[in-house]
């Protein structure tokens, strides 16, 4: 193949596929402006960034910030907070998604069914910080709804929230609550594309519903839950700190503190841009490895990956 024929088949795609590039347009100017043009401002995490002087104007300083931090006694605390929240929320509230959507399609009434997905979904559109004040609510020591009905059963009333060994549960349930029914709509969507001869098929056998469902649906959502597994494995040390921030005090400092609130504390309100920065770059390293190993591993059992 010449070069000329080449782009010549490029611009025969462009044309015929105009009106979805146009669509998709959008899309690029966002990762474009929001996702790989900041991307820029990673240099000053081997630089003693100045403000006023600009970032290519401060003095490069390469692995300096990334060698302290190392060095810190922070670093294996932080390491060991984000990867045991990261590993403990994906391996509990990844199959709620998968459960919820498996039984949604077992549902013959309608009207339960959007019921049922409605009050799921309803989570998803509140934000951080009124799911973090319902929390905070809801496990009050003195009028929670928790701490009443654990007095209502003859116990005294606990302050979960300042208890460290309580926090991880009450973030990963947290978690579950909030993205279990969004999440539903992937897998709804994959078995909306199963075939339905297979089930008209295994009904003729004499196949129950159980049966169709250990048989039929869930092998046709296998590789939707391995796309999905690649992906939260991916972010899973990328743990948002608006949550965490919210939720955490000085008593539960021990477990609570993950990169993404170090990075805030030392980048924004110590203003110590370089030393975040390197801590923020060295996260999303560690998310990177993550995602690569696991679509790895994904394409040695099961055969299939993101790429």
């Amino acid at each position: 193949m010449t070069i000329q024929s080449y782009f010549k088949g490029i611009i025969k795609h462009i044309i015929r596929d105009r009106q979805l590039l146009l669509l998709f347009i959008p899309c690029i100017i966002f990762y474009a402006v929001f996702r790989y043009g900041p991307l820029y401002g990673l240099i000053i995490a081997f630089k003693d960034y100045n403000v006023f002087a600009g970032i290519m104007a401060s003095e490069w300083v390469g692995l300096k910030h990334f060698i302290k931090f190392f060095e810190s006694p922070d670093f294996w605390k932080l390491f060991k907070n984000t990867l045991s929240l990261g590993f403990f929320s994906l391996i509990f509230s990844f199959p709620f998604p998968i459960i919820l959507a498996v039984l949604l399609n077992e549902v013959r009434m309608l009207r339960l069914k959007k019921a049922i997905q409605t009050a799921s979904y309803l989570p998803t559109f509140l934000s951080v910080v009124i799911i973090s004040s319902m929390i905070i609510d809801f496990l009050s020591p003195n009028n929670g709804l928790i701490n009443q009905a654990i007095t209502l059963l003859g116990f005294e009333s606990k302050y979960f929230l300042i208890d460290s060994n309580w926090f991880r549960p009450i973030y990963i349930i947290s978690e579950i609550w909030t993205n279990t029914g969004y999440e539903a709509i992937i897998f709804l969507a994959a078995i909306a594309g199963i075939s339905p001869t297979l089930y008209e098929a295994a009904r003729v056998d004499g196949a129950s519903r159980f049966r169709m469902m250990w048989h039929i649906t869930l092998p046709g959502l296998l590789p939707t839950i391995l796309i999905m597994f690649i992906l939260k494995t991916g972010s899973m040390m990328r743990i948002g700190y608006e949550k965490v921030l919210l939720l955490y005090n000085s008593m539960t400092y021990d477990v609570a503190d993950v990169f993404s609130t170090f990075v805030y504390r030392k980048g924004l309100l110590e203003s110590n841009f370089s030393y975040g920065a390197a801590v923020g770059l060295f996260e999303a390293l560690v998310a990177m490895v993550m995602l690569l190993s696991a679509n790895q591993i994904s394409k040695k059992l099961g055969g299939k990956g993101l790429w």
